[in-house]
């Protein structure tokens, strides 16, 4: 082997720390958002690359929904909740309390997030909630909703608008 084919490994020793950092600047910052997250009548801005990478169930929905800048109504999802979610995803850690805590999971659980939730039997769940969906569309907004009221009860149902 020539002097010109040799390899080299380059590594960025602070790698995942830098990455998490970064990431959390984003969402602070609210630089590049894509998808307006909305329940109880308020909205979070997130990346829809980072709500994909945590949580199959977002992965899937953005993928059958692939618009610019989707705004995502989640029922049945407390906004306290969701902003600790998002802290999760975006820090790989979150402070819940004790009180809280079971209605979180139960939350996260529904939302498939990757860290805590087992993600293996989500995804089978995940594949299955979304091929029972209906999709309407007109005017350029369309609406998820799932048909069976047993999926409802395993998934918060959402509704996505396109921008």
């Amino acid at each position: 082997m020539t002097d010109s084919q040799q390899q080299f490994c380059l590594r960025w020793n602070n790698f995942q720390a830098n990455i998490t950092s970064q990431f959390e600047a984003l969402r602070d910052d609210e630089d590049f958002v894509d998808v307006t997250l909305a329940c109880d009548g308020r909205r979070l801005q997130a990346h829809k690359v980072v709500l994909s990478a945590c949580s199959p169930y977002f992965k899937e929905l953005f993928k059958t929904n692939p618009c610019k800048h989707p705004i995502i109504f989640m029922r049945d999802v407390e906004f306290e909740h969701l902003q600790s979610l998002l802290e999760f995803m975006y820090a790989g850690e979150v402070n819940i309390s004790q009180a809280e805590l079971p209605t979180f999971l139960r939350t996260a659980e529904s939302l498939q997030i990757r860290g805590l939730t087992d993600s293996q039997n989500n995804q089978h769940n995940n594949e299955k909630h979304l091929k029972t969906n209906n999709i309407h569309a007109s005017n350029g907004r369309g609406l998820i909703s799932p048909n069976l009221e047993e999926e409802r009860s395993k998934t918060p149902p959402t509704q996505v608008l396109h921008h």
